[in-house]
């Protein structure tokens, strides 16, 4: 038999607790505080509804797999994590891609509205 040592988890660490907060607000700016935003989060990434509420709250952060589903659908949690990773430059080039795309559906709406002007070859 082993002996009992307790019932209570250690605690939290000031850095646990400031990854949490943040990636809370990255949650809540893109998805709010509703109902809805915890829904959204169950289907990104298969988490139980009480673990996405306390992800909005801030009370903990996801982890392993659940954190990368959420950098998957969400731009702003992985800007999140990479900041707090220190590595800021790497979002530069998903911007770039992201900027690139949406110019070319604004070319394609142009050459969907104006009339061809162009004379066939």
């Amino acid at each position: 038999m082993f002996p009992k040592t307790g019932n209570k988890l250690p605690p939290r660490s000031r850095a646990s607790d400031a990854y949490a907060e943040a990636i809370a607000e990255a949650l809540r700016t893109e998805l709010g505080a509703s109902h809805r935003a915890t829904k959204t989060l169950m289907r990104w990434t298969g988490a139980s509804e009480r673990t996405a509420k306390n992800w909005l709250s801030g009370r903990y952060g996801p982890s392993g797999y659940h954190l990368v589903q959420l950098a998957r659908e969400s731009d702003i949690v992985l800007a999140t994590v990479l900041a707090l990773a220190g590595r800021n430059h790497h979002m530069v080039g998903a911007e770039l891609l992201g900027m690139r795309d949406a110019l070319a559906r604004v070319v394609q709406l142009i050459d969907a509205t104006l009339p061809s002007t162009r004379e066939p070859s």
